[in-house]
């Protein structure tokens, strides 16, 4: 019977994890990665303690620490259902069932998809999700960023640096985003800002040629051979139906990362915390793993 199992390990499910192994507590973390967003993310310049590091590099160092303790991993594991079932907390994934005192969902989020003609059928044939896992693959080529947030930003700051030209597609009138990154953005004679531009479909034979754009109601064909979606995330909390969750589908919390289910608690992006950074992600685990402790602590099981 352990004491703590925690769905997830990014930023978020690893600090709990970490906090939870200090407490002496008996911890099984169960994940479909290890990283989760920050892995996938570029440049990381405001975490605290590192002027700059990469978020690859950050999410080694995560990890490293995790290992460090007695902590059960199991990875390439997805979740099924999350349930209360008498004092006893039940998780189910795609590999197997599992019993604890308490839970931490921790699960993050994943990239929402275009939903255009053409998106699955290029889906890692040009089309993508990672700018730091697949630029490099599209060195002197053109290619398309589609979104204009912070994401989208981040991406065609790394392509800058290998693509021949970038096209950043924003469906807003403008690009929104911290000031240093816009202003990375708008210096570089590499970078094409479409605004009042929607994607209406994805071109190619075998791999990816093209994107089709509509701009008011003028079409137009982007001579691309690579395509990255960056229009925002979706949280992981499909199997965490009797939870209480906003209509965005983040799982609600209060300020000790209850859930409305005695002894499930939730952290990181899947919470309905409004800024999503992963210092912020790494404190909410924090207090999340906490917050487990005190509650096995007072509980009779």
């Amino acid at each position: 019977m352990l004491d703590l199992i925690i769905i997830g390990a990014g930023p978020a499910g690893i600090t709990a994890a970490v906090y939870a192994a200090r407490e002496n507590m008996s911890v099984l973390v169960i994940t479909k990665d290890i990283g989760g967003q920050a892995a996938i993310s570029g440049d990381v310049e405001n975490y605290t303690g590192y002027q700059f590091i990469t978020g690859p590099e950050l999410s080694i160092k995560f990890e490293e620490h995790m290992r460090k303790y007695d902590i059960q991993v199991r990875e390439n594991e997805e979740i099924v259902n999350v349930e209360k079932k008498d004092k006893l907390c039940l998780v189910t994934s795609n590999k197997g069932s599992y019993q604890g005192k308490t839970i931490i969902i921790a699960s993050g989020k994943r990239s929402r998809e275009l939903n255009v003609p053409g998106e699955k059928e290029f889906k890692n044939k040009g089309l993508t999700y990672c700018a730091i896992c697949d630029g490099p693959l599209f060195a002197q080529k053109e290619v398309a960023v589609v979104g204009g947030g912070n994401s989208s930003l981040d991406a065609a700051i790394q392509l800058m640096n290998i693509a021949k030209r970038v096209y950043i597609v924003n469906i807003n009138s403008e690009l929104k985003g911290d000031a240093v990154m816009l202003e990375k953005i708008r210096n570089s004679n590499k970078v094409t800002i479409l605004n009042n531009s929607q994607v209406i479909a994805v071109l190619g034979d075998n791999m990816v040629k093209g994107l089709k754009i509509k701009k008011e109601s003028d079409e137009e064909t982007l001579a691309v051979e690579g395509v990255f979606v960056e229009i925002g995330l979706i949280p992981n909390s499909d199997f965490a139906g009797n939870l209480n969750r906003n209509e965005f589908g983040e799982i609600k919390i209060n300020l000790r990362n209850q859930t409305n289910i005695s002894g499930v608690f939730a952290a990181g992006d899947v919470t309905d915390v409004p800024e999503k950074q992963i210092v912020i992600a790494c404190g909410e685990g924090a207090k999340a793993s906490l917050s487990a402790f005190k509650y096995l602590a007072t509980s009779k099981f």
